[in-house]
């Protein structure tokens, strides 16, 4: 005598497996190779997919995603730096590297790429008329990656390397490659408007100034502690101010600029945190071209 088909239902991803249970968002049958806990009940696979792809990913209280906790813009930052030093090593000899004066002696000479690429207002080498004010305005983002040798740049990677990974989690990737960059170009500016017009300056400090102050400013915005942070800023400007061939107005430029970047970031609130915070920034840009454009007019007036 043969027995009767079972009419149990089966797993609508295995056939083969009778089951009593069922998903509790879209009712299909689902064995217990295929439930996922939830709040109430269980979830088969393609609804858990679904409500994957409708949840908004987390941001942190400035907007950041989750991407900033990678560290790329962190990582690209040094790597750029690195190969720039790398470059400029290889046109301008051993002494790029140290021994050529400044810093107790280790800093390393100028080369022809630093000669390209420093921040210069006017003047003249090589029989040609060179700077800012005679059209080379790269010179105002290039100087930012360059470095008077190793020890110029150990010093600030390490920065970058120390607090970089720290903005970039809490800001995301895209507002600290902005507060980076406009910490970086305002010092540049800054030097260009207060710098005696042949004076050149190079190096990342204008922008890793700026990062140390929006450190400070991030931490106040989430009420964490400050004091290391401080003692930080105050050891540097001490150096600042005490070390000769460093640019004062490079490096207090890149403060200012990058404290406001940061004051923009860390206070635009929702709603449309992201239009403020775009704009505050766009504002603080314009501001420094036009310090720019102001200066190549006083120069070639």
């Amino acid at each position: 005598m043969s027995e009767a088909p079972s009419t149990a239902p089966v797993c609508y991803r295995h056939p083969s497996r009778e089951t009593l249970l069922s998903c509790s968002r879209c009712e299909r049958p689902i064995c217990t190779s295929c439930m996922n806990d939830a709040v109430v009940g269980h979830h088969c696979p393609d609804c858990v997919k679904e409500g994957r792809r409708s949840q908004r990913p987390a941001r942190t209280a400035f907007g950041g995603s989750r991407a900033g906790q990678l560290g790329y813009v962190t990582t690209g930052i040094i790597a750029v730096n690195s190969l720039v030093m790398i470059a400029s090593a290889v046109l301008g000899g051993p002494t790029a590297i140290a021994g050529g004066g400044g810093f107790f002696g280790l800093l390393g000479t100028g080369t022809p790429l630093t000669d390209f690429g420093e921040v210069l207002g006017l003047a003249t080498y090589g029989g040609e008329i060179h700077g800012v004010a005679e059209g080379e305005w790269y010179r105002l983002v290039t100087a930012m990656f360059l470095h008077y040798g190793v020890v110029h740049l150990l010093l600030n990677m390490m920065l970058v390397a120390q607090v970089g990974r720290y903005l970039e989690g809490q800001l995301g990737p895209m507002r600290f490659a902005a507060l980076y960059l406009l910490a970086g170009l305002g010092g540049n500016v800054t030097a260009y408007v207060f710098q005696a017009p042949n004076q050149p300056s190079a190096g990342a400090s204008t922008a890793t100034f700026g990062l140390v102050i929006a450190t400070i400013v991030i931490n106040r915005r989430l009420l964490r502690d400050n004091s290391s942070m401080t003692s930080m800023l105050v050891v540097n400007l001490i150096y600042t101010f005490t070390i000769p061939y460093i640019s004062i107005a490079g490096h207090l430029g890149g403060l200012v600029v990058g404290g406001a970047t940061a004051f923009v970031l860390a206070y635009s609130r929702m709603p449309h945190r992201s239009i403020k915070q775009a704009a505050g920034c766009a504002v603080i840009l314009l501001l420094i071209v036009a310090a720019a454009v102001v200066r190549t007019t006083a120069l070639l007036s």
